[in-house]
């Protein structure tokens, strides 16, 4: 039972600890209270404060964070830099309003030749769907678009962090 309780707490702990990896050194925190308070009790105790509201709790407060970040970010058009890839250049602005990024737009794009300005034109809107539905640039890059899929990652990171997203 003992066992059990010990890996409920890890289990939790690096649940929460993934999240405040993602949102912060407060989410952290919530999860090493979290952890400290599971790995003190015996096995039922251990089920209760697993089931009780306390992880939803820590979990608005990620959220709340998460949003805070979001509302502090500038609005308007930020433009990427120009990243050099090995089939051409790929260049991407995005649009940020209420703290939400509402479009992204290529600038440039791979045209080394006609299959690469295909791979292209296949990939970028693929690639805005994506990040229009995720709220960020941590998307998969597009199958068999390696290369535009990485400069045009880059260049939206690099206008997401201008903006301060």
């Amino acid at each position: 039972m003992r066992a059990r309780a010990v890996a409920a707490a890890a289990l939790a702990s690096v649940s929460i600890v993934g999240i405040g990896w993602q949102l912060g050194s407060q989410a952290i925190g919530a999860s090493q209270s979290l952890a400290s308070s599971i790995t003190g009790t015996d096995s039922a105790s251990a089920t209760n404060t697993a089931a009780s509201p306390k992880p939803a709790a820590d979990a608005a407060a990620a959220e709340a964070i998460s949003a805070t970040a979001a509302s502090a970010a500038q609005s308007g058009t930020f433009t990427g830099p120009v990243v050099a890839t090995r089939f051409g250049n790929v260049q991407v602005s995005v649009t940020i309003a209420a703290g939400a990024i509402t479009d992204v737009t290529a600038l440039q794009l791979t045209n080394h030749d006609g299959r690469s300005v295909q791979i292209s034109n296949r990939a970028a809107p693929i690639l805005r769907t994506e990040v229009l539905a995720a709220q960020s640039a941590s998307v998969q890059n597009v199958s068999g678009a390696t290369y535009t899929s990485d400069g045009y990652l880059q260049s939206l990171q690099s206008a997401l962090d201008t903006a301060g997203f």
